[in-house]
């Protein structure tokens, strides 16, 4: 695959993430009425569709409170996302190329919903019974985000790189 169809591969994907997030979000918020209902189960004792609003970053670390913290975090976001696409023009392969669509796109997903209603919606809860299997509430941008890095962190690990050569010695 060429360079221009990994970027294509990768922007594609990031479309593809960005429109999942926020049709999942409209119809959690307007087909569903979550809001209205709190918490839906779908698979008893295992998930819910659990509404909270989120004023931090992924999975709700780093709050950042009032319309200034989120437009500082809407900014780092598209920073962020500004640096992937430079490292999507640069991508040695499908896999990075597809890692850094899902990232971006997850990114981009949740910046919107801080445009949009200054926090961002989480509403995919998982648990085992009454226990927190994963203590967080999330969206689809999210999990997104999670699986983008970790392919990126086992490719790294995994691909086998050109070693460059020994330095000459000190004369």
């Amino acid at each position: 695959m060429t360079n221009r169809g990994r970027f294509g591969l990768g922007l594609v994907l990031a479309a593809v993430v960005f429109g999942a997030d926020q049709g999942s979000k409209a119809w959690i918020l307007y087909g569903l009425d979550l809001p209205r209902y709190g918490a839906v189960p779908v698979v008893p004792g295992l998930l819910d569709l659990a509404m909270v609003w989120n004023k931090g970053v992924t999975f709700g670390f780093l709050k950042a409170p009032g319309m200034l913290g989120q437009i500082v975090l809407a900014g780092i976001a598209i920073a962020v996302v500004g640096g992937l696409f430079v490292w999507l023009r640069r991508a040695e392969n499908a896999l990075v190329a597809a890692s850094i669509g899902a990232i971006a796109g997850g990114a981009l997903g949740n910046v919107a919903d801080r445009f949009r209603f200054g926090q961002v919606v989480d509403f995919i809860h998982v648990h085992w019974g009454t226990a927190e299997i994963f203590p967080f509430v999330f969206n689809v941008g999210d999990s997104a985000i999670v699986v983008g890095v970790a392919a990126l962190l086992l490719e790294s690990v995994l691909v086998p790189r050109a070693r460059l050569p020994a330095p000459p010695p000190p004369a």
